[in-house]
């Protein structure tokens, strides 16, 4: 006997208002779908088949090897699209089926695992719980302690709606009453659709259907909305920052931390409010991030501080600083002790060890070599309105305030350039490079300038 999944994924989400799948918007940077296909893993299914719908392309596009989507078209309601799956997988005979919405991003393995332990012996299980709000999900029905039904929310009555158990949409099913029971639905319903939940009536109304109550409600709480999309989130970036700070980093407002699932952190990272790390961004240990700092795929080294600021593919070394208001761009490196500081923008670029570009500068397609400094107001000229050029800063450079470096050029080591400085040509090692008109004064230009007659505005016709 095998434990095989279907995970329902092929609705619209009409109340999300967008063209973009339900199952793709994310949550810690991950599909909606992602979180539920690793519960699932969890549970050791030996087949895992996803219906798909609507945006069926991009929902395929995002599976992972050995999950395979099966079209429901036309899309006639749950248990349509569990027939659609069960017609894919051939015969289940006596197998366990385990049915599960893609859109419940916070469900757990080791929920789903007592579902299925609760399976034998019955024709079906599901899992329920509590609401505080049931609006919009299907109310459990007894017979004293007897599951014997379960309403949709569109088709309960006031009775029924005063009902606060719910039915959550997951399942275990024995593979064989399962398909009987789909065989005799119907589509008599305000929707006209097939109903899942028909398909339970009908084998409580044969045995027993065994009710596996969750703890927690937010655990199934499915996305329709992106109100509920947000609430999801928010219990969802909670795990994570609870888990980090279990690792030893420390968060000063843990609340007001922002992470992707993909990112990693060392014990001994310090975050402050406002941090915003996205994809496969990693943290060092000493690192001091924030307060508001957004970084993408991006590396801080141990030790580095990074305060308000945007790093974007970049990598920051062991005790660099950025920051405040500096953007990293792709391909920047900082190496270790160097600085990009306030309003600095940077793209690929090498700062070297010990090097600092302080503040206002554009350092873009150069390399800089060690203990180097950078002017203020300083800029590396690197495109001709065709092509991109290359910066060459050899080390102990000083580059004087608002150079301007005119790709392709190289300063070597130990030149210096003079302030206000348009540099076009290479400039030797050791060498000082200016480049100003000559400063010319005008004698007694304030006292000339007193004595002339103010213009007069010209006469209104």
């Amino acid at each position: 006997m095998s434990l095989r999944a279907i995970v329902l994924a092929a609705g619209r989400g009409t109340r999300m208002k967008s063209d973009r799948p339900k199952v793709l918007f994310p949550v810690g940077g991950r599909p909606l779908l992602a979180w539920v296909l690793d519960a699932v893993g969890g549970t050791g299914a030996d087949e895992v088949v996803v219906v798909v719908g609507h945006g069926a392309d991009e929902v395929r596009a995002a599976l992972p090897p050995g999950v395979r989507a099966v079209t429901q078209e036309p899309q006639l309601g749950t248990g349509h699209a569990v027939m659609t799956a069960l017609e894919a997988m051939g015969g289940v005979g006596g197998d366990t089926i385990l049915v599960v919405p893609g859109d419940t991003p916070l469900l757990q393995p080791g929920t789903l695992r007592a579902l299925v332990a609760a399976l034998p012996g019955a024709p079906a299980a599901l899992l329920t719980a509590v609401m505080p709000d049931p609006a919009g999900y299907g109310r459990v029905l007894r017979d004293g302690e007897r599951v014997v039904g379960i309403v949709e929310h569109r088709d309960a009555g006031p009775e029924e709606r005063a009902i606060r158990e719910v039915a959550v949409s997951t399942y275990a099913f024995e593979g064989a009453a399962l398909a009987r029971a789909l065989a005799g639905l119907s589509r008599g319903n305000e929707q006209g659709e097939y109903y899942l939940t028909d398909a339970v009536a009908a084998l409580a109304a044969g045995g027993e259907v065994r009710a596996v109550p969750v703890a927690d409600p937010a655990e199934v709480q499915g996305v329709n909305s992106h109100e509920q999309l947000a609430s999801v989130a928010a219990v969802a970036r909670a795990r994570l920052n609870a888990f980090w700070m279990t690792a030893g980093v420390e968060m000063l407002d843990p609340g007001r931390v922002y992470l992707d699932a993909g990112v990693t952190l060392e014990a001994g990272a310090r975050l402050y409010p406002g941090v915003h790390l996205e994809g496969g961004t990693t943290v060092a240990a000493g690192a001091e991030v924030g307060p508001d700092v957004f970084a993408v795929d991006s590396v801080i080294g141990p030790g580095a501080r990074v305060w308000y600021s945007v790093l974007r593919g970049a990598e920051v070394g062991e005790g660099a600083q950025v920051g405040p208001f500096a953007s990293l761009r792709p391909g920047t490196r900082l190496e270790a002790g160097a600085k990009a500081g306030t309003f600095v923008e940077t793209k690929a670029t090498v700062v070297g060890r010990g090097s600092k570009v302080p503040h206002l500068s554009y350092i873009g397609d150069t390399v800089i070599g060690e203990g180097s400094n950078v002017g203020a107001g300083t800029i590396t000229c690197n495109y001709d309105g065709r092509e991109k050029h290359r910066t060459v800063i050899g080390d102990r450079v000083f580059i004087g305030s608002d150079t301007m470096l005119v790709a392709p050029v190289t300063v070597g080591d130990d030149a210096v350039t003079g302030a206000g400085s348009v540099i076009t040509r290479d400039v030797p090692p050791g060498a000082l490079a200016v480049e100003r008109a000559q400063q010319r004064e005008v004698p007694g230009y304030a006292a000339r300038k007193a004595k002339q007659a103010p213009r007069k505005a010209p006469k209104k016709e």
